[in-house]
């Protein structure tokens, strides 16, 4: 069975370990301080949103339209295995075709999940929907998702290689931050303008700002990495610097949801609690845990083969980590994925955990998070021209941010104008990743079930003009965009 797109794949791993190291590239002092400045611009521009924002009155609360359910009791696991059944056949059939027209196979899954959902079989068959998709399996539903989705970022945190994240230290910090920093102020930006029109009154500014800022940030770490993949970039100058900017953004990323959720869970006093748990939390995993998994990875090395007693422990650190994060305040997910991280992502115990159950997260659990997701996607919530008019601008600043925020870095760090618009580009793909930031942030609260149906329409078209704009790139230029960095 062939992987997601969206899903760390060990023969990737292992050949991202053999690249070549490409060119170091030191920062100029000039650009040094355009860096430092705009991380402090960045921080005054927020603290200057958030003054105003803060003044802004949203509506009270509407309850959105509930989906249709049968009245009498439901045979729970008759109807789990069904809906179970239907959702992975139609999200492997949507998936192939996809791929088949050269898109991630993930987004033919998500795209399957949405119309699994209100969007289309509950408002063309709306008793069939009810049958298949009851209301009352939703909880059931919820729980399964929540867990394959834990272990899919264990998973991505497995296939994190974080010597990425040394190689051209100095570029890639630069341009990764500038693709996070520059669409986080457009997105708080936005939100000054959507605050009063999509959210309401029981959600404060400061939350729901923070909250589209990285929305808006995401990058997904593991599509771009097929895509380059699917485009023989991987072995490029371009690939790596590709693969090491998502790779810090994800981590970024990731860091700033802890930091929203534990705003938006506490109130201010303790909220610093939680963030100094947090700190806690991060730095034990680093001083402590990692040097224990890195016996424990030592000494699977020496038996040649990963045995059960070894993946028991890692599966009881994998839950452990995940209910500590859950417990301090920020969400499970940061958990699992921090502890993939500090695996070496090469070892031998990486590799058979991904193998052992990556097809049983691909296949099984990740589409049924997708139909959740769709089950709660209500399309129609967009009503008239103005709401699919604020879609399009929503779509509209996620690509100005991180294409021009990449664009901009790459020049400043030396990249021609071809290959900083194809980092850019590349940049710009958010894919399963965003849909969990989103479903974190309607968990919180903290956006609207229209909002949410417009961020998930954000998260499939920037993902699919992904591959269509490099190709529009390399005709308008008459050369593949990563020509001249190829690798020898």
């Amino acid at each position: 069975m062939t992987p997601s797109d969206d899903t760390p794949d060990p023969r990737r791993s292992s050949q991202s370990a053999n690249l070549p190291a490409p060119e170091r590239a030191h920062l100029r002092p000039a650009t040094l301080v355009a860096y430092v400045a705009m991380l402090l611009g960045a921080i005054a521009l927020f603290f200057v949103i958030r003054a105003h924002g803060e003044t802004l009155v949203a509506p009270l609360r509407s309850e959105s339209p509930a989906l249709k359910s049968p009245r009498a009791p439901v045979d729970t696991l008759k109807h789990v295995l069904l809906a179970i059944t239907v959702i992975v056949a139609a999200s492997r059939a949507l998936g192939a075709v996809f791929r088949y027209l050269r898109q991630p196979a993930v987004i033919g899954e998500v795209v399957a999940g949405i119309l699994l959902g209100p969007s289309l079989f509950g408002a063309v068959a709306p008793s069939a929907q009810a049958f298949v998709l009851p209301r009352e399996i939703a909880p059931h539903l919820s729980v399964i998702a929540q867990v394959g989705v834990i272990l899919f970022m264990f998973l991505v945190g497995l296939e994190l290689d974080t010597r990425l994240l040394k190689k051209r230290t100095d570029a890639t910090v630069a341009i990764s931050h500038a693709s996070i920093v520059v669409p986080f102020v457009l997105g708080s930006t936005l939100a000054l303008w959507l605050y009063p029109k999509v959210s309401s009154s029981d959600v404060g500014f400061t939350g729901f700002a923070l909250f589209m800022g990285v929305s808006l940030s995401v990058t997904a770490f593991p599509v771009l990495a097929r895509i380059l993949s699917d485009r023989g970039l991987s072995r490029t100058r371009l690939g790596t610097m590709a693969l090491a900017c998502a790779a810090v953004d994800d981590a970024t990323a990731w860091c700033l949801l802890a930091f929203v959720v534990s705003i938006v869970r506490a109130e201010t006093s303790s909220s610093f609690v939680t963030l100094g748990l947090t700190v806690v939390y991060v730095g034990a995993m680093l001083v402590l845990v990692r040097p224990l998994l890195g016996r424990l990875v030592r000494r699977q090395e020496l038996l040649g083969k990963l045995d059960r007693s070894a993946t028991t422990i890692a599966f009881l650190a994998l839950l452990a980590s995940a209910l500590v994060t859950e417990a301090i305040g920020i969400h499970a997910l940061f958990g699992a994925f921090l502890l993939g991280a500090i695996v070496p992502h090469d070892s031998l115990l990486a590799r058979e955990l991904t193998h052992r159950i990556e097809d049983f997260v691909v296949v099984l659990l990740l589409p049924i998070f997708f139909a959740f997701t769709g089950l709660r996607t209500q399309i129609g919530l967009l009503e008239g021209a103005s709401d699919w008019a604020l879609c399009g601008v929503i779509i509209a600043v996620a690509c100005a941010g991180k294409f021009g925020g990449s664009v901009v870095a790459g020049r400043l760090t030396g990249l021609g104008w071809r290959e900083a618009s194809s980092l850019g580009i590349l940049m710009n793909t958010r894919g399963l990743m965003e849909l969990v930031v989103l479903n974190v942030g309607l968990d919180l609260g903290v956006i609207s079930p229209r909002l949410f149906a417009m961020l998930v329409i954000m998260a499939v078209v920037t993902t699919l003009l992904t591959s269509p704009l490099l190709q529009l790139l390399e005709r308008s230029s008459g050369a593949p965009a990563h020509g001249a960095l190829r690798h020898e």
